[in-house]
Parts: structure tokens; C-alpha cells; sequence
């Protein structure tokens, strides 16, 4: 039981790779928060606690903290998985859809890492990880705004490792390429397998290449790697 005793909160827990990830850290023993914008979430299980937050919205952000403080009294480790995609050319982009994916991908990352570091702070101890993506590295026509905010979140992690080191929280991204979800489907396969075939490393993610390296940046023995961005397939 990998992580018996640790309080694991996950955005975007709801479905996809969130809700992979929810799975995995309870399989592993911990007391797992789902946040997820819909209270209605169907993830029955011992240990989880579903949280309805808008991660973009400030004021729902520390509404849900809130809740955490007052029935965890902390939070161990923190996944940033909450995003959206929009994958259209930049002409045609409704800007609605733009602001979206900067309020949900860039700026929830910023609310509810800077929340979370309050609540480490207080044991000296805390892992934040992001759910980056390859778009932030391969730049793919029509991903304009999503690869930026992607490639921004990687940023932001690393000013936020320098900022949180003092307090033993480390802050790392892990970039991952393309995996059978929802928000997959959202895209055309010819164009998504297009993608995949020029990979060192050509084949689609499992939900275990990415168990493992948010394993390895959670574990007690990475205090010393921080402010690192991890691509999954051989993408740099």
C-alpha cells in the first residue's frame, strides 16, 4: 500500500485520466479528493471523497480547500489533471473556447497549486504534480491555446518548485502523449495516430506509463527532484 496514510486530492477526477489516477492512489491506500465541476460523481468507493469545484473559478477553489481543511486537515500530495481542449485553427477559435482552456488548464493550476502549498506548508512536506502534455512540446496545428497553456503550466511548476523548496514541496510536470479517453475522442484519429507514428517511441500511452512516473515524482525518495518535466514516448 504505496500510499497508506497520505491524502491525495486530483482535479478533473471526474472521468479520464483524472479518474485513472483516482483509482490508482486508492488501490494504493490513501484517502483520495476527487474535485470535478459536477458533484454527481459515480466513483463509489472506500477512501474517496468528491468535491464539486470549478478549478478555474477562484472563490469555488478555496470553497473546496476549505472543505479539505476542515475534514482532512491537510493534503499530502496533489495531481493537477483538470483540463480542456479545443483543437481548431487559431482563425476560427471562438475566444470563448480560448479563455476556457486558460481559465480550466493554466490559471486552475495556479489556484489550486497555491492553495495547496498553504496546507503543506504546515507538515514541511507536499508533491504537486501536473498532467502536462506532448501538444506543449510537438506544438500540433490546430492545438494553439491548449499547447500554450500546457507549455505554461510546465513553467509555472518550476518558478513554484523555487518558491515551495523551503517548505520540502517539490513541483514537477510530466508530459503525456496521447491515451484512450474522452477527451481523445474529441479528435480525429487519423490526425492523433498521425502524431503517434512520429514518436521515437510510436504507440499510444497506457494508464501504467503514466502510474509510473507519477509514482516516482510522488515517492518520499524524489524530495531532491523538483521543478522537472517529464514527456512520456520519447518526446522533447
Amino acid at each position: 500500500m504505496r500510499y497508506a496514510g497520505k491524502i491525495v486530492l486530483v482535479t478533473g477526477a471526474r472521468r479520464g485520466v483524472g479518474r485513472l489516477l483516482a483509482e490508482h492512489f486508492l488501490k494504493e491506500g490513501a484517502q483520495v479528493i476527487g474535485f470535478s465541476r459536477h458533484a454527481d460523481d459515480d466513483l463509489a468507493a472506500e477512501g474517496y471523497t468528491p468535491i464539486a469545484v470549478d478549478v478555474g473559478d477562484a472563490d469555488s477553489v478555496a470553497r473546496g480547500f476549505e472543505q479539505v481543511r476542515k475534514t482532512f486537515g491537510r493534503v499530502d500530495i496533489v495531481i493537477n489533471n483538470a483540463a480542456v481542449l479545443t483543437s481548431q485553427y487559431s482563425m476560427i477559435m471562438p475566444p470563448a473556447a480560448a479563455r476556457g482552456m486558460l481559465e480550466t488548464n493554466l490559471f486552475g493550476t495556479f489556484l489550486v497549486s497555491r492553495e495547496a502549498a498553504k496546507l503543506m506548508r504546515k507538515g514541511k512536506w507536499g508533491r504537486i504534480i501536473n498532467i502536462g502534455s506532448m501538444a506543449a512540446s510537438l506544438e500540433p496545428i490546430g492545438d494553439s491555446v491548449y499547447a500554450a497553456t500546457k507549455a505554461a503550466v510546465a513553467t509555472l511548476a518550476n518558478v513554484m518548485a523555487k518558491e515551495f523548496a523551503p517548505l520540502n514541496i517539490t513541483c514537477n510536470t510530466l508530459g503525456i502523449t496521447a491515451i484512450e479517453t474522452d477527451m481523445l475522442g474529441q479528435l480525429p484519429r487519423d490526425k492523433v495516430d498521425a502524431v503517434i507514428a512520429g514518436l521515437p517511441m510510436p504507440r499510444y500511452a497506457t494508464a501504467d506509463d503514466i502510474f509510473n512516473v507519477v509514482d516516482f515524482f510522488a515517492s518520499e525518495r524524489s524530495s531532491y527532484v523538483t521543478a522537472q518535466t517529464v514527456f512520456l514516448g520519447g518526446v522533447n
